[in-house]
């Protein structure tokens, strides 16, 4: 094999001379050794080793060359043992590249990490160490995390944490990896110190994404689960500014706190500091977390004591330090409740309902149920009271009527009535509680005086509803008070004080319709009759309708009752007055009762007038009902002949539904009168309202009628319209549909009960698409030939029809069959054949003729 250059040592073969002679031409091209180094890749790894030197002899510069020569060094020796001379060799070309490529990283971090993998601690550390003295700072970061790494694995941690110091001034937002770290070595007392740099430094920003609120209960945590092992920082201070400055966050902080102590040895300092926290948190679930921790704390005390007297032999009967545990543990469960209606009240110092359960809470304890009321009433402001203030107030007094001492009550009431209250009402319950409470003891004249000084009109007056004014200046016009002192007077007083109490009442306009009515019926009792019905007249002069409906009906009735007969125009004149203005709601009692005076006491045809104006003046609802009396009156006055007319004007006048009933009515009365043909033609006047599918009882009840009193040509004419009336509402869509809908929906439940516009979308669709068939298929049926016999044959053959005839009259009806044939043989084919069907059976579900 020829030597290059004259020189034995270095050899090559045939092929590589076209490489050769180029790199001779070309020394300083990359390209040209790389395509040699590429050729010679499968060779043996010394020839290619001995290229590369080769090239970076002639280009030491170069970072692709010395890149690619290092990364194949460190292949060649990947797996073999890391004693082998071959890393020192490979280490020394890395220290050669670094004389050149110092600025690269690339070359830095493959040098460390081949460092790391032979287990050359210092030589990696100072090579770390290096990289970062030789790159600029913005290449650090490319450093800093393999150099993290492997100082973490080190067996000692001091290494790791004097590089984890010199890497937090040039990164301090991951000081929570520094923290983690110290935290898992066991230095918590520098993780604690840095820890609480971080909280108290409001521009930190978590990488992790926690708040400054959860950065500090990891303190909290750290320090008070930790107290022999944290000892730079000032435990309890740091608690405590947290106590203030994370307010609606204190139960943790609290057992957080007490935690502390209770590791530090220090259980009377932690029993301290749970006691200071259940009276100061303002929540129930901070409360609820203090609480549960210092119940645990307790009973583990407990468990601690029994644990260590059996381990010594002691009788537990005999150990006075347990049986102080167990009752200081009985005793704070004992104060739960009242423990938490304290935070309740700390919340909201004026919620009246909390301080009724705090009273209650010390029921049995007459001393503490004065101190609670006494500190209610003076804590709770009556303008941002919830509920009721007086209740307290009047709660207090009760206590000590109770206890049998009323002057102490009296001064209770006396205080309560100079409370400033929001509402009028408030202070009248006062006052009424306060009489209430004298009558209980039957001392009858001081509640009437009470009472009296109640509703006393005040030096300046004031409205009802003025709240700029004190609610002292504007209960004289609480009706709750008045109406106490009138039944007082009314059982206590003489008739003059119950009259003028109730005057002074309506003086004020305050009275009530009841009022009126109450002042009434108590001159009555007292036999002023005429001042009763002045009362009546003054009550109806201060309100309006409906107000005034009872007192009117009151009034009415009672003077109708008083005088009767004799006052007959006075009455008319009252009945007058009621009604007029009446609305039509109220009306129907008041016609009801004009109707009845001028039946007993007046004329009849006066009486007949004012059913006939009822029959108008009332609901619509109500009409037909008007209408059924005012004919059973007529009835009874004048006879049924006389009620013609008013059945005339209720068909016209009611709706169809009723109208229907009205115009059966008529008709079984014409019959019954022998008036046949006025009965037919009312049938035939109500058939035009009554669709056959829809109403089959008045056509049935049409048909029994022509039965018994018809021939075959009413019965022919009775088909004939009921046929014509059928497909008169065949022809109306409007119409259709709304039959339709009942006679469908009747049958299966569904959408009948619905209100109108409740109908479900399917529905509506279906009924619209059969009433357009409907319309269509009339449409055709107007263009058929000779459509007009359906209108005149009857759908039932004439033996059926004769049938009939027998059945009405036997004797009379005599059809011939002989008579039948000529008639068919005068008809064409096709009206022979039309006259063989029958109509159509309805759409919406009714009945075929019989």
């Amino acid at each position: 094999m020829p030597s290059l250059n004259g020189k034995a040592d270095v050899m090559f073969e045939d092929d590589d001379l076209p490489y050769e002679e180029e790199i001779i031409r070309n020394p300083y091209s990359v390209k040209c050794w790389m395509r040699y180094i590429e050729f010679k890749q499968n060779g043996p790894k010394s020839t290619l080793n001995m290229i590369y030197e080769r090239a970076l002899k002639e280009l030491p510069g170069s970072y692709k060359l010395w890149y690619n020569y290092l990364r194949e060094r460190r292949k060649q020796v990947k797996g073999k043992c890391i004693t082998e001379p071959a890393y020192e060799e490979i280490n020394n070309c890395h220290e050669r590249a670094l004389v050149f490529m110092h600025k690269m990283p690339r070359i830095w971090l493959d040098y460390c990490q081949f460092l790391v993998t032979q287990c050359k601690m210092t030589r990696s550390r100072r090579t770390f160490d290096r990289a970062l003295r030789a790159l600029p700072v913005t290449q650090h970061p490319r450093i800093w995390p393999l150099y993290l790494r492997f100082v973490r694995n080190l067996p000692l941690p001091e290494t790791a944490i004097r590089v984890y110091r010199r890497y937090l001034k040039l990164s301090p937002e991951n000081a929570e990896e520094y923290i983690d770290y110290l935290r898992s070595v066991g230095r918590l007392d520098e993780a604690a110190v840095r820890l609480a740099a971080v909280v108290n430094d409001e521009s930190f920003v978590s990488k992790e994404g926690k708040s400054n609120y959860q950065l500090w209960h990891e303190l909290c945590d750290l320090i008070s689960q930790n107290p022999d092992k944290v000892t730079s920082l000032n435990v309890g201070a740091i608690i405590r500014g947290g106590l203030t400055r994370f307010t609606d966050q204190l139960g943790k902080l609290w057992c957080s706190l007490a935690d502390y102590y209770i590791r530090s040895g220090h259980f009377e300092k932690a029993r301290d500091v749970y006691e200071e926290a259940i009276l100061t948190v303002v929540t129930v679930r901070d409360f609820t977390q203090v609480f549960d921790s210092y119940a645990q704390f307790e009973e583990s005390m407990i468990a601690a004591k029994m644990e260590t007297t059996a381990e010594m032999g002691q009788d537990e009967d005999d150990d006075i330090d347990l049986e102080l545990r167990l009752a200081r543990f009985e005793q704070l469960i004992a104060r739960r409740p009242l423990l938490l209606n304290s935070v309740l009240l700390r919340q909201n110092p004026h919620n009246v309902h909390e301080w009724h359960k705090r009273v209650k809470l010390y029921e049995g304890n007459p001393r503490q149920i004065i101190n609670t009321y006494t500190e209610a009433v003076q804590t709770v402001d009556p303008m941002k009271a919830t509920g009721k203030p007086h209740s307290l107030w009047v709660s207090f007094a009760k206590f000590y009527e109770e206890n049998e001492q009323l002057d102490d009550a009296r001064t209770i009431f006396e205080k309560a009535t100079k409370v400033n209250y929001k509402q009028v009402d408030d202070l009248a319950a006062v006052w009424c509680e306060y009489g209430e409470m004298e009558l209980r003891h039957e001392n009858y004249e001081q509640a009437l005086r009470i009472l009296r000084k109640a509703t006393a009109i005040p030096s300046k007056k004031a409205e009802y509803f003025d709240a700029s004014e004190p609610v002292q200046n504007r209960v004289y016009k609480s009706l709750k008070v008045w109406s106490m002192l009138a039944d007082l007077e009314e059982s206590l007083g003489t008739f003059q004080s119950t009259k003028a109490v109730y005057d002074r009442i309506i003086d004020l306009r305050i009275a009530t319709p009841q009022i009126i009515i109450n002042y009434a019926m108590f001159l009555e009792e007292h036999n002023y009759f005429e001042e009763s019905f002045k009362a009546y007249e003054r009550g109806i002069a201060l309100f309006r309708w409906p107000n005034v409906y009872d007192i009117w009906n009151t009034y009415l009735t009672k003077f109708t009752d008083r005088y009767g007969g004799k006052k007959l125009e006075r009455a008319r004149d009252l009945f007058e007055q009621a009604l007029d203005g009446c609305p039509a709601k109220f009306a129907k009692t008041i016609y009801l009762l004009y109707a009845k005076l001028e039946e007993e006491y007046g004329l009849a045809r006066h009486a007949m007038a004012v059913y006939e104006r009822a029959t108008q003046a009332v609901e619509t609802e109500e009409r037909h009902h008007m209408f059924n009396i005012y004919i059973k009156r007529a009835a009874e006055i004048y006879g049924v002949t006389y009620t013609r007319a008013i059945y005339q004007k209720a068909i016209e006048v009611l709706p169809d539904e009723h109208a229907r009933d009205m115009c059966l009515r008529f008709a079984d009365m014409e019959s019954k009168l022998g008036e046949i043909d006025r009965a037919r033609a009312i049938y035939s006047y109500c058939s035009q309202i009554c669709d056959p599918r829809v109403t089959a009882n008045f056509w049935q009840t049409w048909k029994e009628f022509e039965i018994r009193h018809g021939n075959e040509d009413t019965i022919r004419e009775m088909l004939r319209i009921k046929r014509s009336v059928q497909a008169t509402y065949n022809t109306q869509v409007n119409f259709m549909s709304s039959q339709m809908l009942k006679a469908t929906t009747s049958s299966t439940g569904t959408v009948s009960d619905l209100a109108p516009g409740q109908m479900g979308i399917d529905d509506m669709k279906m009924l619209e698409q059969k009433a357009q068939q409907l319309a269509a298929e009339a449409e055709q049926d107007k263009l058929k030939p000779k459509e007009k016999i359906l209108f005149v044959r009857s759908d039932t053959s004439r033996s059926e029809l004769a049938e009939l005839s027998k059945q009405a009259n036997p004797d009379e009806i005599n059809i011939d069959d002989d008579d039948e044939d000529d008639d068919d043989e005068d008809q064409g084919p096709e009206e022979v054949q039309l006259e063989q069907k029958s109509v159509p059976t309805a759409v919406f579900g009714g009945l075929k003729d019989d």
